[in-house]
C-alpha cells in the first residue's frame, strides 16, 4: 500500500503498522496461559525480522527500503513479547516511532526536492544540496541501526540481551535471526545513505535546478523528531525497563 509520506510517516511509526504489537501487550495475560503460543509467537517475529531485513537489502525504492525496515523493527518487537518481556517491546515501540517518523519525513523531503524521484540510483551527491535534511536522515538511520547512545540502541541492544539469555526453546532462535538482521539493518542503511547522499550526482539536470532545502516549518518537526530518536532511549529507559517502573 502506498501512500504520501506523511501518512507513511504516521501509519509506519505510531499508529497501523504497530497496533498489532500494542494489541499483543495488552493482552499479554491471554497469552501467558496458553502453553505454546509464545514459542510460537517467538518464531513468528524472528523470522519476519530476518525476511524484511533481507528484504530491505534489495530495494531501490527510498520509501520501499525504509517499509521494510519497519517490517524488521516489527520482528523484534513481536519475538520479545513472545519472550515474556512487553515491557522491552513497548520500550522499542516508542523509540521506533521516532527514527522512523524521522526517515520517513526526510525521505519525503528528498522526493520532494528532485521532483518526485524515488530511485535511489538516480540521487547522489545531495548532501551537498540538501545539507539540513541530510543531517536529518543521518541521526534517523545510525538511530535504526542502533549506533550507541541513540535511542534505538537502547532497546534493540536490550531486544537482543533478553534473547541471548532467555531459557525458552525458541530463544537461540530468535537471538542469531536478531544479530544477522542488526547486520543487514546496517548494510541497507548505509547503502540508502550512500546511494542518496554521497558521491556524483546523478538526478536529472532539471530536478536538479530546482532542487531546494526544507522550509523552516518542516525543519522544525525533523528537529523535533531528531531529538527523540537521540534522547529517549537515554531519557526513558528508567521509565519503559528500570526497577520498579509500573511498566
Amino acid at each position: 500500500m502506498e501512500g504520501p509520506t506523511p501518512v507513511s510517516a504516521l501509519i509506519h511509526a505510531a499508529t497501523m503498522v504497530t497496533a498489532g504489537v500494542f494489541l499483543i501487550i495488552r493482552c499479554s495475560p491471554l497469552f501467558e496461559c496458553v502453553p505454546g503460543v509464545l514459542n510460537f509467537i517467538v518464531f513468528v517475529g524472528a523470522a519476519t525480522a530476518f525476511m524484511a531485513a533481507t528484504s530491505g537489502l534489495l530495494q531501490n525504492d527510498l520509501k520501499k527500503v525504509i517499509a521494510y525496515s519497519t517490517c524488521s523493527q516489527l520482528g523484534y518487537m513481536i519475538f520479545v513479547c513472545g519472550l515474556s518481556s512487553y515491557s522491552a517491546s513497548l520500550f522499542h515501540l516508542s523509540t521506533h516511532a521516532f527514527f522512523k517518523a524521522l526517515l520517513f519525513l526526510s525521505a519525503g523531503a528528498v522526493i520532494h526536492a528532485v521532483a518526485g524521484e524515488q530511485d535511489m540510483r538516480k540521487f547522489g551527491g545531495l548532501a551537498r544540496m540538501l545539507p539540513y535534511t541530510y543531517a536529518a536522515f543521518f541521526v534517523g538511520s545510525i538511530a535504526l541501526m542502533g549506533v550507541p547512545f541513540l535511542s534505538g540502541f537502547y532497546s534493540k541492544d536490550l531486544i537482543l540481551e533478553i534473547a541471548g539469555g532467555s531459557a525458552l526453546i525458541t530463544s537461540d532462535f530468535a537471538y542469531s535471526l536478531g544479530l544477522i538482521s542488526a547486520f543487514f539493518t546496517s548494510f541497507y542503511s548505509f547503502r540508502l545513505l550512500y546511494l542518496a547522499f554521497y558521491g556524483e550526482s546523478r538526478t536529472a539536470r532539471v530536478p536538479l535546478e530546482h532542487t531546494h532545502e526544507l522550509s523552516f516549518r518542516m525543519a522544525t518537526a525533523l528537529l523535533a523528531l531528531a531529538f527523540g530518536s537521540v534522547f529517549l532511549g537515554i531519557l526513558g529507559r528508567d521509565l519503559f525497563v528500570g526497577p520498579g517502573t509500573d511498566f
